[in-house]
């Protein structure tokens, strides 16, 4: 893996007048479960469970997890693709979550996502040139030579040739249709983007160009990144500062080098173990989760209590055989972040401390 994280903007907790571009305050987005013939109302699946944090200019906030524990809701939630239930989003000072739709429009010229299916998040009935120019047009930026002018210089900063703008995304390969996202990104010269897991449909060798593209766009047009993903090697050489969720909230919060180093959280230090390790010399402790991932349709009541769980404070964990073995259930307990004393800006879900 080549790209690497070129930008160290502290964060609001390291900054104390520092606005942050992105502020994201106790958010949640529960969907509802009906059941029967009258669909009754019998729960609510708690996708993302009171998530707060804050990202600064120029800055790759990672957000990492297992498959379901939110984290695709939590970029969705934050540009109002899905709608929330509870919360608040502020960009740039502004009050996301209270715009009206045509404030939510213009609002989203600074706001945008990459999608993670570069085959499912392109039009095949469309040329890319109309795929790019759309949201041009639809904001009534440019129109006619201007806008074919400037859909050629967008296929130009994301490596691809400006008469790619006559073809059809099917005559192109997985990598090249992420850059015409990429590039359907930045039509609207945003400040803020949602990478959706960008890479993870990709070949390793094309994640690392599509990462390294990344990085240089962030450099040119001053960009601010929630980069989602599962893959810790590519957040670790790519973010400034990481977030881990397990069953819709955050459990540890902290740069990236601190994280890294000193995971202190049982699910963060699971799965830093089971990433792999290029070194063929080095050795490092396994940690294993015992047991399916929870559901969080069954796991929460309505009235907010966990149900028929154990909940214990202190992580159920044994060793056997050079493995530490931790049961999911042990870490269903997910009590506010509390900062690390010692360590400005690392912030762990526990008791301790």
């Amino acid at each position: 893996m080549t790209a690497t994280a070129t930008h160290t903007v502290p964060h609001e907790d390291s900054l104390s007048n520092a606005q942050p571009l992105l502020s994201v305050k106790n958010l949640k987005t529960y969907f509802p479960v009906k059941r029967g013939l009258m669909r009754r109302l019998v729960g609510h699946v708690r996708a993302v469970d009171d998530v707060s944090f804050d990202i600064g200019e120029r800055e790759t906030l990672g957000l990492v997890g297992e498959s379901g524990c939110g984290k695709s809701t939590v970029g969705r939630s934050i540009l109002r693709l899905i709608p929330t239930t509870e919360g608040s989003v502020h960009f740039e000072g502004q009050d996301v979550l209270a715009k009206s739709a045509g404030e939510m429009k213009r609002l989203r010229q600074r706001m945008q996502i990459i999608f993670q299916d570069p085959v499912g998040s392109l039009n095949p009935r469309m040329t890319v040139g109309r795929i790019i120019g759309e949201p041009i047009t639809v904001h009534k930026i440019a129109k006619g030579s201007e806008l074919r002018d400037r859909v050629a210089t967008l296929l130009s900063k994301v490596g691809l040739e400006p008469d790619h703008a006559f073809r059809y995304p099917h005559e192109f390969s997985g990598g090249q249709r992420q850059r015409i996202g990429i590039a359907r990104a930045l039509a609207l010269e945003p400040k803020f983007v949602v990478c959706d897991e960008p890479v993870s449909a990709l070949d390793v060798s094309i994640q690392s160009q599509i990462l390294n593209l990344l990085a240089d766009l962030q450099d040119e047009f001053g960009l601010s990144y929630l980069f989602i993903a599962h893959n810790l090697a590519v957040v670790e050489h790519f973010c400034d500062r990481v977030a881990v969720m397990y069953l819709g909230r955050i459990v540890e919060l902290a740069d990236r080098d601190t994280l890294y180093r000193n995971p202190l959280h049982p699910y963060t230090r699971a799965l830093l173990s089971a990433a792999p390790n290029p070194d063929p010399t080095g050795k490092k402790q396994r940690i294993m989760l015992e047991g399916d991932v929870p559901s969080p349709i069954h796991l929460f009541k309505d009235d907010g209590k966990t149900a028929a769980v154990n909940t214990s404070a202190a992580p159920d964990e044994h060793t056997e055989g050079g493995v530490t073995h931790i049961t999911r259930e042990s870490l269903l307990d997910r009590p506010s972040l509390k900062e690390v004393p010692g360590e400005a800006g690392h912030f762990v879900s526990t008791h301790g401390f």
